[in-house]
């Protein structure tokens, strides 16, 4: 009798897991949207709001990134191309910056418009610094969350979506 409670059991088991699974694969976003000046990202699948986050930005917030090192968060139309678990940020989303609209505005003024822009955490060592971070815009042109934050986007975003980054 034991035996058939126990075999019921882990099949009861194994479909609530099931469900679980593919319920997650269908909350995962496909668009992300920056929104700079209402330090807001905002996660979309199918065109509805999937999750929303309040955000910090590079040191100067305002206005495109146009070379490395000018602390700006950039401006335009990106994809996620990568993630990077051991980041000295609590994990990271890399975005594909610079697009070819950035190569080319760069390259006209004979800059180099920099790189490594990423949705990410806190840098090691800050963990309990949790949403105080969002007082001032601290990165180098990344944008910050949570750690916690950071682990439901990591779920929640898959590679290769697009991101927006609007003014």
């Amino acid at each position: 009798m034991k035996s058939r409670k126990t075999i019921f059991g882990l099949i009861i088991l194994f479909i609530i897991g099931s469900f679980a699974v593919s319920d997650a694969k269908l909350l995962q976003a496909d668009k992300i949207i920056v929104q700079k000046s209402k330090r807001i990202m905002t996660l979309f699948r199918k065109g509805r709001i999937l999750k929303q986050y309040k955000v910090a930005l590079g040191k100067q917030p305002v206005g495109k990134k146009i070379f490395a090192g000018d602390k700006r968060t950039p401006e335009g139309s990106y994809f996620i191309d990568s993630r990077k678990a051991d980041s000295k940020y609590y994990l990271a989303l890399h975005i594909s910056y610079p697009n070819h609209v950035d190569l080319e505005n760069s390259g006209k003024l004979g800059l180099n418009p920099g790189g490594d822009i990423m949705i990410h955490g806190l840098p090691d060592g800050y963990e309990d610094v949790e949403e105080f971070h969002r007082i001032t815009d601290w990165t180098d042109g990344c944008i910050a969350v949570t750690n916690k934050e950071m682990e439901e986007i990591w779920q929640l975003v898959p590679d290769g979506i697009p991101i927006d980054i609007v003014p």
